[in-house]
C-alpha cells in the first residue's frame, strides 16, 4: 500500500500529515474525500489552545458546523501525543464529521476517546504558529488541503 500524506498549506507554511488508514480507514477516507473536494480550503482554526490542540475544519468557523455526514468511531491504540491528528466530535462517539484537531502536546486523557487518523511528519512549527484563542482574534486559515 502506498503511504498517503495530507498536505495543509497554512499561512506560515506547509504541514505534512501521514494518513493512517490502518488505524481509522473510514476517517481517512472522509478527510481525503473532503480535501479532494476543496472543502477545507479557506477554513479557520477556530480553537487553538497552548498545551492542548489546534482545531479546525468547521464550515461555520465556530466549532458548531458540519456536513451532516457522521463517521462511526474508530477508536484505536494510537496515542494523542504532540503532532497526533484526531477527529473532533460531540458527546456522541459516532458523531465525527469534518472537524479535526492536531495535538500541540501530549493529551493522554483523549486516548481511546477520540479517533486518531494521522500524524504530523513535517511542519509542526506552522501549527505552533497558529494564533491562539477560542476563538483566536484573527484565526489562522487552511489555505488549501490536498492528499499527495
Amino acid at each position: 500500500m502506498t503511504e498517503q500524506t495530507l498536505v495543509l498549506a497554512l499561512e506560515s507554511g506547509e504541514v505534512s500529515i501521514r494518513l493512517r488508514p490502518d488505524l481509522a480507514p473510514k476517517h481517512v477516507a472522509r478527510i481525503s474525500e473532503l480535501a479532494g473536494q476543496g472543502f477545507y480550503d479557506g477554513l479557520a482554526f477556530h480553537r487553538v489552545i497552548d498545551g492542548f490542540v489546534a482545531q479546525g475544519g468547521c464550515p461555520r468557523g465556530d466549532g458548531t458546523g458540519g456536513t451532516g455526514h457522521k463517521i462511526p468511531a474508530e477508536f484505536n491504540a494510537a496515542k494523542h501525543v504532540r503532532g497526533a491528528c484526531s477527529m473532533a466530535r460531540t458527546s456522541d462517539p459516532d458523531s465525527a464529521d469534518c472537524q479535526f484537531f492536531i495535538c500541540l502536546d501530549a493529551v493522554p486523557y483523549l486516548d481511546r476517546q477520540y479517533t486518531v487518523w494521522g500524524e504530523v511528519t513535517d511542519g509542526m512549527e506552522h501549527v505552533d504558529a497558529l494564533p491562539k484563542g477560542e476563538p483566536p482574534r484573527s484565526p489562522g486559515k487552511i489555505l488549501s488541503a490536498r492528499v499527495a
